[in-house]
Protein backbone atom coordinates (compact mmCIF):
# COMPACT_ATOMS: atom_id res chain seq x y z
CA UNK A 1 0.00 0.00 0.00
CA UNK A 2 1.13 3.36 -0.74
CA UNK A 3 3.07 5.49 2.10
CA UNK A 4 0.88 8.99 1.43
CA UNK A 5 3.42 10.73 4.01
CA UNK A 6 5.64 11.31 1.44
CA UNK A 7 3.96 14.24 0.27
CA UNK A 8 4.76 16.04 3.30
CA UNK A 9 6.12 18.98 3.04
CA UNK A 10 5.37 18.96 -0.87
CA UNK A 11 4.33 21.86 -2.53
CA UNK A 12 0.76 20.67 -4.00
CA UNK A 13 -1.54 22.55 -6.55
CA UNK A 14 -4.88 21.33 -6.65
CA UNK A 15 -7.06 22.90 -9.18
CA UNK A 16 -11.35 22.86 -8.39
CA UNK A 17 -10.05 22.98 -5.08
CA UNK A 18 -13.82 24.65 -4.13
CA UNK A 19 -15.69 21.89 -5.45
CA UNK A 20 -16.98 18.49 -4.01
CA UNK A 21 -13.99 16.20 -5.06
CA UNK A 22 -10.94 18.72 -4.69
CA UNK A 23 -12.19 20.27 -0.86
CA UNK A 24 -12.08 16.17 0.31
CA UNK A 25 -8.61 16.05 -1.69
CA UNK A 26 -7.39 19.49 -0.22
CA UNK A 27 -8.39 18.41 3.63
CA UNK A 28 -6.76 15.15 2.67
CA UNK A 29 -3.80 16.45 1.95
CA UNK A 30 -3.57 19.32 4.45
CA UNK A 31 -3.40 16.16 6.83
CA UNK A 32 -0.84 14.74 5.51
CA UNK A 33 1.57 18.00 5.90
CA UNK A 34 1.78 19.21 2.28
CA UNK A 35 1.62 22.63 1.47
CA UNK A 36 -1.18 23.30 -0.70
CA UNK A 37 -2.39 25.91 -2.80
CA UNK A 38 -5.84 26.63 -4.23
CA UNK A 39 -6.93 27.45 -7.68
CA UNK A 40 -10.36 27.35 -8.46
CA UNK A 41 -14.31 30.13 -8.74
CA UNK A 42 -15.66 30.76 -5.44
CA UNK A 43 -17.58 27.98 -4.36
CA UNK A 44 -21.10 28.35 -5.91
CA UNK A 45 -24.65 27.72 -3.47
CA UNK A 46 -24.57 24.01 -4.12
CA UNK A 47 -20.61 23.49 -3.66
CA UNK A 48 -20.87 24.19 0.97
CA UNK A 49 -18.25 21.80 1.50
CA UNK A 50 -14.93 24.05 0.78
CA UNK A 51 -16.76 26.59 3.67
CA UNK A 52 -17.72 23.44 6.15
CA UNK A 53 -14.14 21.74 5.97
CA UNK A 54 -12.92 25.34 6.75
CA UNK A 55 -10.47 25.35 4.00
CA UNK A 56 -10.15 29.26 3.44
CA UNK A 57 -8.09 28.75 6.64
CA UNK A 58 -6.09 25.46 5.63
CA UNK A 59 -4.71 25.98 2.50
CA UNK A 60 -2.97 28.84 0.10
CA UNK A 61 -6.54 29.65 -1.87
CA UNK A 62 -6.62 31.71 -5.23
CA UNK A 63 -9.79 32.45 -6.87
CA UNK A 64 -8.84 32.00 -10.70
CA UNK A 65 -10.77 30.99 -13.75
CA UNK A 66 -8.98 27.94 -15.36
CA UNK A 67 -10.15 30.09 -18.75
CA UNK A 68 -8.13 32.71 -18.08
CA UNK A 69 -4.26 31.69 -19.33
CA UNK A 70 -2.16 34.54 -17.91
CA UNK A 71 -3.80 34.25 -14.40
CA UNK A 72 -3.22 30.51 -14.50
CA UNK A 73 0.22 30.74 -15.81
CA UNK A 74 0.97 33.50 -13.16
CA UNK A 75 -0.35 31.28 -10.14
CA UNK A 76 1.95 28.55 -11.27
CA UNK A 77 5.03 30.81 -11.64
CA UNK A 78 4.44 32.39 -8.22
CA UNK A 79 3.18 29.22 -6.31
CA UNK A 80 6.53 27.06 -8.21
CA UNK A 81 4.45 23.78 -7.35
CA UNK A 82 5.92 20.48 -7.31
CA UNK A 83 3.26 18.20 -8.06
CA UNK A 84 -0.12 19.15 -9.87
CA UNK A 85 -4.08 17.67 -9.58
CA UNK A 86 -5.99 19.04 -12.01
CA UNK A 87 -9.85 18.61 -11.23
CA UNK A 88 -11.41 21.79 -12.48
CA UNK A 89 -14.16 21.02 -14.50
CA UNK A 90 -18.02 21.80 -15.75
CA UNK A 91 -18.47 17.73 -14.72
CA UNK A 92 -22.41 17.84 -15.21
CA UNK A 93 -23.76 16.17 -18.10
CA UNK A 94 -27.32 17.68 -17.73
CA UNK A 95 -25.97 21.37 -17.70
CA UNK A 96 -23.71 21.04 -20.56
CA UNK A 97 -26.85 20.40 -22.70
CA UNK A 98 -27.69 23.97 -21.08
CA UNK A 99 -24.31 25.53 -21.28
CA UNK A 100 -22.31 23.53 -24.29
CA UNK A 101 -19.46 26.48 -24.87
CA UNK A 102 -19.00 27.14 -21.11
CA UNK A 103 -18.11 23.31 -20.62
CA UNK A 104 -15.89 23.32 -23.79
CA UNK A 105 -14.25 26.62 -22.19
CA UNK A 106 -13.51 24.94 -18.93
CA UNK A 107 -12.93 21.60 -19.97
CA UNK A 108 -11.27 22.07 -22.85
CA UNK A 109 -9.96 25.44 -22.78
CA UNK A 110 -9.05 25.58 -19.31
CA UNK A 111 -7.37 22.09 -19.50
CA UNK A 112 -5.00 23.89 -22.45
CA UNK A 113 -4.20 26.85 -20.09
CA UNK A 114 -3.08 24.39 -17.59
CA UNK A 115 -0.99 22.19 -19.62
CA UNK A 116 0.85 25.45 -21.42
CA UNK A 117 1.81 26.80 -17.69
CA UNK A 118 3.19 23.74 -16.86
CA UNK A 119 5.01 23.33 -19.42
CA UNK A 120 6.72 26.58 -18.37
CA UNK A 121 7.04 25.91 -15.23
CA UNK A 122 10.02 23.78 -14.42
CA UNK A 123 9.19 23.02 -10.76
CA UNK A 124 6.12 20.93 -11.64
CA UNK A 125 7.73 17.18 -11.08
CA UNK A 126 3.85 15.53 -10.83
CA UNK A 127 0.92 15.85 -13.12
CA UNK A 128 -1.72 14.20 -12.45
CA UNK A 129 -4.67 15.46 -15.16
CA UNK A 130 -8.46 14.19 -14.25
CA UNK A 131 -10.29 13.69 -16.77
CA UNK A 132 -13.73 11.31 -16.61
CA UNK A 133 -14.48 7.30 -17.19
CA UNK A 134 -17.13 9.45 -19.86
CA UNK A 135 -14.24 10.29 -21.89
CA UNK A 136 -15.07 6.67 -23.09
CA UNK A 137 -17.14 6.50 -26.56
CA UNK A 138 -19.71 4.65 -25.11
CA UNK A 139 -20.81 1.34 -26.67
CA UNK A 140 -23.05 -0.05 -24.03
CA UNK A 141 -20.58 -3.14 -23.48
CA UNK A 142 -21.15 -5.24 -20.63
CA UNK A 143 -17.52 -5.03 -19.98
CA UNK A 144 -15.24 -2.66 -18.56
CA UNK A 145 -13.63 0.26 -20.80
CA UNK A 146 -9.36 -0.31 -20.69
CA UNK A 147 -7.36 2.88 -21.00
CA UNK A 148 -6.36 2.44 -24.74
CA UNK A 149 -9.92 2.56 -25.78
CA UNK A 150 -11.82 4.79 -28.44
CA UNK A 151 -12.34 7.75 -27.19
CA UNK A 152 -15.26 10.56 -26.96
CA UNK A 153 -18.90 10.92 -26.32
CA UNK A 154 -22.56 11.91 -27.25
CA UNK A 155 -22.78 14.82 -24.84
CA UNK A 156 -20.57 18.28 -24.53
CA UNK A 157 -19.40 16.99 -21.44
CA UNK A 158 -18.34 13.59 -22.37
CA UNK A 159 -17.03 14.87 -25.89
CA UNK A 160 -15.27 17.83 -23.88
CA UNK A 161 -13.35 15.16 -21.53
CA UNK A 162 -12.49 12.99 -24.48
CA UNK A 163 -11.07 15.86 -26.09
CA UNK A 164 -9.33 17.15 -24.06
CA UNK A 165 -7.36 13.60 -23.30
CA UNK A 166 -6.46 14.14 -27.29
CA UNK A 167 -5.27 17.24 -25.86
CA UNK A 168 -3.03 15.91 -23.16
CA UNK A 169 -1.79 13.07 -25.29
CA UNK A 170 -0.13 16.14 -27.17
CA UNK A 171 1.37 17.30 -24.72
CA UNK A 172 2.62 14.48 -23.73
CA UNK A 173 4.63 13.18 -26.74
CA UNK A 174 5.55 16.68 -27.97
CA UNK A 175 6.99 18.06 -24.62
CA UNK A 176 6.42 16.13 -20.87
CA UNK A 177 8.20 12.61 -21.98
CA UNK A 178 11.24 14.77 -23.19
CA UNK A 179 11.82 16.69 -19.98
CA UNK A 180 13.42 15.48 -17.70
CA UNK A 181 11.94 15.67 -13.95
CA UNK A 182 8.29 15.47 -14.76
CA UNK A 183 5.81 12.55 -15.03
CA UNK A 184 2.17 13.20 -16.14
CA UNK A 185 -0.49 11.15 -16.18
CA UNK A 186 -4.25 11.37 -16.94
CA UNK A 187 -6.59 9.13 -14.62
CA UNK A 188 -10.64 8.52 -15.34
CA UNK A 189 -12.28 7.81 -12.51
CA UNK A 190 -16.03 6.87 -12.16
CA UNK A 191 -19.17 7.98 -10.14
CA UNK A 192 -18.23 9.76 -7.21
CA UNK A 193 -20.68 9.59 -4.35
CA UNK A 194 -19.46 11.32 -0.62
CA UNK A 195 -20.35 13.54 2.18
CA UNK A 196 -21.03 17.05 1.30
CA UNK A 197 -21.98 17.11 -2.08
CA UNK A 198 -24.72 19.22 -3.03
CA UNK A 199 -24.73 19.39 -6.70
CA UNK A 200 -27.95 19.69 -8.97
CA UNK A 201 -28.75 16.98 -10.72
CA UNK A 202 -26.63 14.32 -9.10
CA UNK A 203 -28.49 11.30 -7.59
CA UNK A 204 -26.92 10.99 -3.65
CA UNK A 205 -27.65 15.57 -3.21
CA UNK A 206 -31.30 14.76 -4.27
CA UNK A 207 -31.29 12.19 -2.27
CA UNK A 208 -30.41 13.93 0.61
CA UNK A 209 -32.25 16.64 -0.30
CA UNK A 210 -35.09 14.84 -1.26
CA UNK A 211 -34.95 12.92 2.64
CA UNK A 212 -33.92 16.12 4.74
CA UNK A 213 -37.53 17.53 3.57
CA UNK A 214 -39.35 14.71 4.12
CA UNK A 215 -40.21 14.04 0.55
CA UNK A 216 -40.00 10.79 -1.99
CA UNK A 217 -36.46 10.29 -3.68
CA UNK A 218 -37.29 10.99 -7.25
CA UNK A 219 -35.54 8.79 -10.13
CA UNK A 220 -35.79 9.97 -13.80
CA UNK A 221 -33.71 6.98 -15.32
CA UNK A 222 -34.00 3.66 -13.20
CA UNK A 223 -31.79 1.25 -14.59
CA UNK A 224 -29.22 2.73 -15.54
CA UNK A 225 -25.85 1.97 -13.89
CA UNK A 226 -23.11 3.44 -12.96
CA UNK A 227 -19.63 2.30 -11.57
CA UNK A 228 -20.46 4.03 -8.08
CA UNK A 229 -17.80 4.54 -5.84
CA UNK A 230 -16.89 6.81 -2.76
CA UNK A 231 -14.61 9.72 -3.02
CA UNK A 232 -12.20 8.26 -1.54
CA UNK A 233 -11.43 5.41 -4.03
CA UNK A 234 -10.37 7.47 -7.26
CA UNK A 235 -8.49 10.57 -4.30
CA UNK A 236 -6.34 7.38 -3.24
CA UNK A 237 -5.31 6.59 -7.22
CA UNK A 238 -4.48 10.25 -7.62
CA UNK A 239 -2.43 10.25 -4.94
CA UNK A 240 -0.34 7.31 -5.61
CA UNK A 241 0.00 8.46 -9.04
CA UNK A 242 1.32 11.80 -7.41
CA UNK A 243 3.76 9.28 -4.87
CA UNK A 244 5.03 7.24 -7.76
CA UNK A 245 6.01 10.00 -9.84
CA UNK A 246 8.06 11.95 -7.06
CA UNK A 247 9.96 8.51 -6.83
CA UNK A 248 10.62 9.20 -10.56
CA UNK A 249 8.58 6.26 -11.68
CA UNK A 250 8.64 6.43 -15.19
CA UNK A 251 5.57 3.75 -15.54
CA UNK A 252 3.26 6.33 -13.38
CA UNK A 253 2.79 7.96 -16.89
CA UNK A 254 -0.13 7.62 -19.31
CA UNK A 255 -3.71 7.04 -18.92
CA UNK A 256 -5.41 5.49 -15.33
CA UNK A 257 -8.67 3.65 -14.50
CA UNK A 258 -9.69 3.74 -11.07
CA UNK A 259 -12.93 2.51 -10.86
CA UNK A 260 -14.98 -0.24 -8.66
CA UNK A 261 -14.91 -3.62 -8.91
CA UNK A 262 -17.65 -4.65 -11.82
CA UNK A 263 -19.79 -6.63 -9.04
CA UNK A 264 -20.40 -2.81 -7.99
CA UNK A 265 -21.36 -0.92 -10.70
CA UNK A 266 -25.28 -0.99 -9.94
CA UNK A 267 -28.23 0.54 -10.99
CA UNK A 268 -29.52 3.76 -9.71
CA UNK A 269 -32.63 2.85 -8.67
CA UNK A 270 -30.68 0.51 -6.44
CA UNK A 271 -28.36 3.43 -5.09
CA UNK A 272 -31.17 5.22 -3.84
CA UNK A 273 -32.93 2.76 -2.11
CA UNK A 274 -29.57 1.60 -0.61
CA UNK A 275 -29.52 5.58 0.63
CA UNK A 276 -33.00 5.08 2.01
CA UNK A 277 -32.20 2.41 4.12
CA UNK A 278 -28.92 3.94 5.62
CA UNK A 279 -31.05 7.17 6.33
CA UNK A 280 -33.72 5.00 7.77
CA UNK A 281 -36.67 6.45 6.39
CA UNK A 282 -37.85 7.62 3.19
CA UNK A 283 -39.56 5.69 -0.20
CA UNK A 284 -38.08 5.75 -4.14
CA UNK A 285 -40.44 7.10 -6.47
CA UNK A 286 -40.13 6.36 -10.31
CA UNK A 287 -40.79 9.24 -12.65
CA UNK A 288 -39.10 8.79 -16.27
CA UNK A 289 -38.37 12.25 -18.31
CA UNK A 290 -39.11 11.27 -21.84
CA UNK A 291 -37.57 14.85 -22.64
CA UNK A 292 -34.93 13.91 -20.57
CA UNK A 293 -31.09 14.72 -22.68
CA UNK A 294 -29.62 11.10 -23.56
CA UNK A 295 -27.50 9.76 -20.76
CA UNK A 296 -25.29 6.61 -21.10
CA UNK A 297 -27.34 3.36 -19.43
CA UNK A 298 -24.68 0.95 -19.41
CA UNK A 299 -20.86 2.00 -18.08
CA UNK A 300 -17.98 0.70 -16.14
CA UNK A 301 -14.20 0.85 -16.07
CA UNK A 302 -11.65 -1.58 -15.99
CA UNK A 303 -9.23 -0.91 -13.55
CA UNK A 304 -7.06 -3.86 -14.14
CA UNK A 305 -3.96 -1.62 -15.36
CA UNK A 306 -4.30 0.37 -11.60
CA UNK A 307 -4.46 -2.78 -9.57
CA UNK A 308 -1.39 -4.24 -11.34
CA UNK A 309 0.91 -1.45 -12.24
CA UNK A 310 0.58 0.70 -8.64
CA UNK A 311 -1.07 -1.58 -6.33
CA UNK A 312 -4.18 0.24 -5.83
CA UNK A 313 -6.95 -1.18 -5.02
CA UNK A 314 -10.79 -0.56 -3.88
CA UNK A 315 -11.10 -0.47 -0.34
CA UNK A 316 -15.04 -0.03 -0.04
CA UNK A 317 -18.07 -1.68 -1.69
CA UNK A 318 -21.04 -0.39 -3.02
CA UNK A 319 -23.14 -0.51 0.32
CA UNK A 320 -20.10 0.17 2.51
CA UNK A 321 -19.67 3.87 0.36
CA UNK A 322 -23.24 4.78 0.25
CA UNK A 323 -23.57 4.04 4.31
CA UNK A 324 -20.73 6.23 5.05
CA UNK A 325 -21.96 9.24 2.83
CA UNK A 326 -25.05 8.89 4.33
CA UNK A 327 -23.80 8.86 7.51
CA UNK A 328 -21.52 11.80 6.94
CA UNK A 329 -24.81 14.05 5.91
CA UNK A 330 -26.22 12.21 9.36
CA UNK A 331 -23.83 13.45 11.60
CA UNK A 332 -23.17 17.36 10.50
CA UNK A 333 -26.75 17.53 10.43
CA UNK A 334 -26.74 16.39 13.59
CA UNK A 335 -24.27 19.13 14.96
CA UNK A 336 -21.05 16.94 14.06
CA UNK A 337 -17.88 19.23 12.96
CA UNK A 338 -17.62 18.96 9.33
CA UNK A 339 -13.74 18.58 10.12
CA UNK A 340 -13.62 16.02 12.47
CA UNK A 341 -16.46 13.90 10.77
CA UNK A 342 -13.85 13.83 7.18
CA UNK A 343 -10.85 12.92 9.47
CA UNK A 344 -12.50 9.97 10.94
CA UNK A 345 -13.53 9.06 7.59
CA UNK A 346 -10.05 9.09 5.46
CA UNK A 347 -8.76 7.09 8.76
CA UNK A 348 -11.44 4.68 8.70
CA UNK A 349 -10.41 4.69 4.90
CA UNK A 350 -6.82 4.07 5.35
CA UNK A 351 -7.13 1.35 7.27
CA UNK A 352 -9.13 -0.84 5.51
Amino acid sequence: MTDFSQLKGRRVLVTGSTGFKGSWLCAWLTDLGAEVTGLALPPKEDAPLYGQLRLADRIDQHFVDIRDYAAVAGLLERAAPEVIIHLAAQALVRRSYAEPMETFHTNVTGGINLLEAVRLTPSVRCLVFITSDKCYRNKEWEHGYHEDDVLGGPDPYSASKGAVELVFSGYQDSFFRARDGLIAATARAGNVIGGGDMAMDRIVPDCIRALRAGKPVVVRNPTATRPWQHVLEPLSGYLTLAVRQLADDDTAAGAWNFGPDPENVRPVQELAETAVGAWGAGEVRVQRDPDAPHEATLLMLDSTKAKQGLGWRPRWDFTSGITRTVDWYRAVDGGADPVDVTRRQIAEYDAA
